[in-house]
């Protein structure tokens, strides 16, 4: 959904308004004819000429409120996200120093939903069982599923798509498509065979664009309310249109950092300003598409990329921002390596920095003394089970935990014996991705398949899942806090973020403002309440989530 952006003429009323509170800065209630005040509705305000969007959330009255602290006085747009919805006329606010503003703002039905819908509510929408439309999740990568379900595509027409779009690399989008050179990885369809011919069949019969297609009613998912209402979301715009901050973190001195999908570089920003520097990444393979994925913290605060199809991993020296990138030895690897995730969080147990290669799913170590890698060959038990990871923390021994994301396994590979143990998830799809290891060593990981956040006890040998509450989450990352009492994801396909407390499997989910692609979660809970920061991967923005309870 596109940012509808509205002007509204405010009066400011002397001495303050009836009912406002001192430390808001605008303040109004949302209504429409059909529902009355309503609950639920985000609200965002962004200063004309500024790179920061302030967005809340209505409660129950249908008011919403925007503090002081957050939005000075000046000229702002205002836009709304309720699908089903849009705001009335073209507006603006104009907020005033040392006042609280009111705006009351009148919502109108849209007479068409296609363009309002996320990823996850066309999955809902789209007639069929859930196995039949699964393989779509692999489809919003580089785009919604907008653009697949409005084209006109016949069958055979969609076959060839399937064909053309596994030729580019995952940094690629619609107006930048990075081609893969041939080799074992240069051509791996989404779906293959006799299923690709179903899922075109499928497709056509699905997509609006088709004059024949018999028509369905398009579902959407509730409006926030509640606990969901009670958040306080910034997004930061990058200077860089085109940007694709994939993994976003924030340092000891809370400077944000993020990896590029699409490009050599790697961002730092200034949360109080919103100011970016650039720091270039050098290209090690010219002829290779660009972009880094993981980006972590060795125990010195310094911060390590993954390079991707580049086929190195760099460091990037976090005082001077000096780069040093190690490339993976030419022997090693083919056209098609790729190197997507990098572990160096606990490297001080014994020198070295764990990467991977994608192509043949070898786990590489980095000797940090002398800087020369060895290869410990795919992830294999003794009686030649393997795993093929792709999600890859260590533990606090620096063994490295191993996540199936085309299965239903999780392995780990033990740091000192090399051997590797493999544990089941609950089902053969849970398709296991990213995630990271408390405080009491456990792990911690989303269920891309499983619509869930598992946790593995080593202790105990246990897995533990916990259902996320709105269907077509698909988790791709996630992070515990509080010593595992809360846990954190975020989804690629539903635009929402989810806050699980695992004593009582209660979940929060949190609405973003416009459609987000996320990628990596990151949660800051130092302070007294938990901060989320996610990039927007096809939005070229950071964001970040602070929940107000």
């Amino acid at each position: 959904m596109q940012r509808r952006h509205v002007w509204l003429a405010l009066a400011v009323l002397a001495g303050g308004l009836s009912g406002a509170h001192a430390q808001d800065a605008l303040t109004g209630r949302v209504s429409s004819n059909e529902e009355g005040a309503m609950e639920g509705v985000l609200v965002s305000a962004k200063k004309e000429g500024a790179t920061i969007t302030t967005t809340v959330v209505t409660d129950a009255q249908g008011r919403y409120s925007f503090p002081a602290a957050r939005v000075e006085p000046g000229k702002y747009a205002i836009a709304i996200r309720a699908v089903g919805y849009k705001l009335e006329g073209p507006k603006t606010v104009d907020v005033s120093a040392g006042t609280t503003g009111t705006a009351d703002l009148k919502l109108s039905k849209v007479k068409n939903l296609v363009p309002q819908l996320s990823n996850g509510e066309w999955l809902l929408s789209l007639p069929g069982a859930d196995k039949q439309k699964a393989f779509l999740t692999l489809c919003v990568g580089c785009h919604t599923l907008q653009r697949v379900l409005t084209s006109n595509h016949d069958a055979a027409e969609f076959e060839q798509v399937f064909l053309r779009m596994a030729r580019y690399s995952p940094g690629s989008t619609p107006t930048h498509p990075q081609p893969l050179l041939p080799g074992p990885r240069g051509e791996r369809p989404a779906v293959t065979g006799e299923a690709a011919k179903a899922a075109a069949e499928f497709l056509a019969s699905v997509s609006l664009g088709n004059s024949e297609v018999a028509e369905y009613p398009l579902k959407t998912l509730p409006r926030p309310k509640g606990r969901s209402t009670k958040v306080l979301i910034t997004e930061y715009d990058l200077p860089r249109r085109n940007a694709l901050p994939h993994d976003v973190i924030v340092d000891r001195d809370r400077q944000v950092w993020y990896s590029d999908f699409g490009a050599q570089i790697v961002g730092v920003m200034d949360p109080k300003t919103g100011a970016v520097k650039d720091i270039a990444i050098p290209v090690v393979r010219p002829e290779q598409p660009k972009g880094g994925l993981d980006i972590e913290f060795d125990p010195d605060g310094n911060l390590w990329l993954a390079m991707m199809y580049q086929a190195a991993i760099a460091k990037i020296d976090h005082k001077t921002h000096e780069v040093s990138v190690f490339p993976f030895p030419d022997d090693w690897i083919s056209t098609s390596a790729q190197a997507s995730m990098v572990s160096p969080m606990h490297a001080n147990v014994d020198g070295k920095v764990w990467a991977n290669n994608q192509e043949d799913h070898s786990s590489y170590r980095l000797d940090l003394a002398s800087g020369k890698f060895e290869n410990l060959g795919p992830a294999k038990t003794p009686d030649g089970k393997q795993i093929r990871a792709y999600g890859m923390p260590s533990d606090q021994q620096n063994n490295l935990y191993q996540l199936e994301f085309g299965g239903g396994h999780i392995g780990r590979r033990d740091a000192k014996t090399r051997e590797v143990t493999i544990w089941p998830t609950s089902g053969a799809l849970t398709r296991p991705r990213r995630g990271r290891v408390d405080e009491q060593n456990r792990l911690w990981f989303a269920e891309y398949g499983g619509n869930a956040i598992g946790m593995f006890d080593p202790n105990t040998g246990a897995i533990k899942e916990w259902q996320m509450s709105t269907p077509w989450s698909a988790s791709y990352d996630v992070v515990a806090i509080k010593n595992g009492a809360e846990a954190w994801t975020g989804s690629m396909l539903t635009d929402q973020v989810s806050r699980l407390d695992t004593a009582t499997g209660e979940v929060v989910d949190y609405l973003l403002p416009r459609t987000t692609n996320i990628r990596r979660v990151f949660v800051d809970s130092s302070a007294e309440r938990p901060v989320l920061w996610i990039g927007s991967n096809h939005g070229a923005s950071i964001v970040k989530v602070e929940p107000l309870d």
